[in-house]
């Protein structure tokens, strides 16, 4: 009942629209010949056109309703529905031309053929359009006046496709719009002004009492982005954002979901272009093995190699809880996804055995590792050791036995003359790799970067729940700094460069700029909408093995550039001396030392650029 009385409303609006359009063909066909005639109509013409007037109909109705002309709605008019009229007309135009010079038609002047579809767009697509005026301001014109007041960054075509979608939102009222071009100023975007320069944004938000700023230029580069935001940030506003172009224009997002800015937004960091066709070369069709798949960047690379289409993933993590997470994951958003998630520890050289025996990989990325600095400096040292140690011999040593074409090793900056256990624990896992490449077969990887934003047990986890707490926010040193990138992109350039990779090569990932972990913690506590006096920064000291920096190179280590712009490849000292892996090997077989004084001292002795915080 309900559906037959919306088709019956549906019918009844497309008939009115067809009369509305008839009508108007009958006062547009008189309308040419009394502008021919300059305003008068003489009798004889007059009488034509009552005449000629029943074939025009007869020949623009059944195009009209064929056209699609009333399949859309006067409230939504458009251009595409200008576009349906100027067809329709001109068409019908045509028709009536030839039908008049065919039939011989009397008293229609040439020029009436011509006036008249002009007359006739003009009034079907300007009646279309007063209508959706009429509508949206009846509707919207009182909810737009009482929104919140917002600024707009930004005036090219993502700032005019957010407001025509804002201006249908009771909760916005556009006040004006800032441009980073000065030759846009004074301009106006959908009746919106151009105020001024982005620059302005402190001047212009106190004088017109916005408290929210929305950033709308997805089409601009990450360094303006960043730049927008962080002058919203800094001016004291709520800041919110358009969703990326690269969403989009992939269907994924409309431009009216705005959301709240995140740190990553200020991070600025642009996409990542990958080698599509050669990834899918190297991973498709093949068994992959990960480890540590439970972490921060082992599932992130899970999730981007099941992009390629291996013939079987394999997971590995001590984690069970961890590789339920990912498989559960998996399972409801991609369960084609051929997978086997096998709890185990990398140390144990029969495990991997196993592993390797039943599932037989082609390629390894190996992520698992114990990586939380001040954690491992203290009683935990040893562990450190076998397990970031130990535990990449074990799977080198497996791969090869396996003949496993490619292992990549994620390594960090912290392997660079490094303070810390952690550090100088991948810095020997660097090494061991490097000595077992000398031997033919498996080509083994390495991949070293700074921070990841967000990471497991990162300070950006711990900054969002201090905030949540009401502060304090602690920072070890106003001074410390540290270079970060985004967790996707580290998984998207390990791929990278293990595609590259032909066998003993460190990859060093461009990390952009060093960012100051003070300005990083203001920075959370602005997005958060608090300001510096809410919640403070309380400085505690360096923790044991902390720097105030982090290097990505070793003194010794000089870097050449790839086909990649975000790739260089450091080359490194030449492999260890034949017994030095043995010497290794008896070490890391050998009970725990009494302390963490003897392991640190030990580690120096196979990591000469190790400098030990001894306690």
């Amino acid at each position: 009942m309900t559906l037959s009385l919306i088709d019956s409303s549906l019918i009844s609006r497309r008939l009115v629209a067809f009369a509305h359009d008839l009508v108007a063909l009958a006062l547009c066909w008189y309308g040419a010949y009394w502008l021919r005639f300059n305003l008068y109509l003489p009798e004889p013409f007059l009488t034509g056109a009552h005449q000629a007037l029943i074939i025009v109909v007869w020949i623009y109705a059944p195009v009209y309703w064929l056209s699609g002309l009333y399949r859309g709605i006067w409230r939504y008019a458009s251009l595409m529905d200008l576009r349906r009229i100027i067809l329709a007309v001109g068409l019908s135009a045509l028709i009536v031309a030839v039908a008049t010079f065919m039939l011989a038609i009397p008293l229609v002047p040439r020029s009436v053929l011509v006036l008249h579809p002009i007359l006739l767009i003009m009034a079907m697509g300007g009646s279309r359009f007063v209508y959706r005026g009429w509508r949206d301001q009846m509707i919207y014109g009182r909810m737009v006046v009482e929104g919140e007041p917002v600024l707009v960054l930004g005036s090219g075509d993502a700032a005019e496709r957010l407001l025509r979608e804002m201006a249908h939102s009771p909760d916005w009222s556009v006040v004006g719009l800032l441009s980073g071009e000065s030759a846009r100023i004074g301009h106006e975007l959908r009746g919106i002004k151009i105020l001024g320069l982005i620059d302005e944004l402190p001047k212009w938000s106190e004088q017109l009492s916005v408290l929210k700023a929305i950033v709308a230029m997805p089409e601009a580069s990450s360094v303006q982005r960043r730049h927008a935001m962080e002058v919203a940030v800094q001016a004291g506003l709520s800041v919110l954002t358009v969703p990326s172009l690269e969403d989009m224009l992939a269907g994924k997002v409309e431009i009216s979901q705005i959301r709240q800015v995140q740190l990553e937004d200020l991070l600025g960091r642009e996409p990542v272009q990958l080698d599509d066709r050669g990834l899918l070369a190297w991973l498709g069709e093949k068994v992959v093995l990960v480890t540590g798949a439970g972490g921060s960047i082992g599932s992130e690379l899970v999730r981007q190699i099941a992009q390629f289409k291996p013939r079987l993933l394999v997971l590995i993590d001590l984690s069970e809880f961890a590789l339920y997470q990912i498989e559960q994951e998996f399972l409801m958003h991609s369960p084609m996804v051929p997978m086997a998630c096998v709890v185990g520890d990398v140390k144990d050289a029969g495990f991997l055995d196993r592993v390797f025996s039943r599932y037989r990989p082609l390629v390894v990325f190996h992520a698992a590792a114990y990586k939380h600095v001040p954690l491992m400096e203290g009683e935990n040292a040893w562990q450190a050791v076998r397990n970031n140690v130990l535990g990449s011999k074990c799977l080198a040593e497996v791969s090869q036995r396996y003949a496993v074409e490619k292992v990549v090793l994620i390594s960090t900056d912290k392997a660079v003359n490094p303070t810390n256990v952690m550090g100088a624990t991948k810095r020997l896992a660097e090494r061991v790799l490097c000595g077992l490449q000398q031997q033919e077969g498996t080509c083994f990887v390495t991949v070293r970067f700074g921070n990841v934003l967000g990471s497991n047990g990162s300070v950006i986890p711990k900054f969002r729940e201090q905030i949540n707490r009401g502060g304090p926010v602690t920072v070890t040193h106003p001074d410390i700094i540290r270079y970060f990138m985004l967790i996707p992109e580290a998984a998207q350039l390990v791929m990278q460069a293990g595609l590259m990779g032909q066998g003993g090569e460190i990859f060093v990932l461009e990390m952009g700029e060093p960012i100051r972990i003070a300005d990083l913690a203001r920075d959370m506590i602005r997005l958060s909408g608090f300001s510096d006096d809410e919640i403070r920064i309380e400085y505690t000291g360096l923790r044991p093995g902390e720097k105030l920096f982090e290097e990505l190179l070793t003194d010794s280590e000089r870097t050449l550039p790839t086909p990649h712009p975000k790739l260089r490849v450091a080359q490194a000292e030449t492999a260890p001396e034949p017994d030095w892996q043995l010497r290794l090997a008896i070490w890391l077989n050998e009970p725990a030392p009494a302390t963490s004084n003897e392991v640190k001292l030990q580690l120096q002795q196979f990591v000469p650029e190790y400098s030990p915080q001894l306690q």
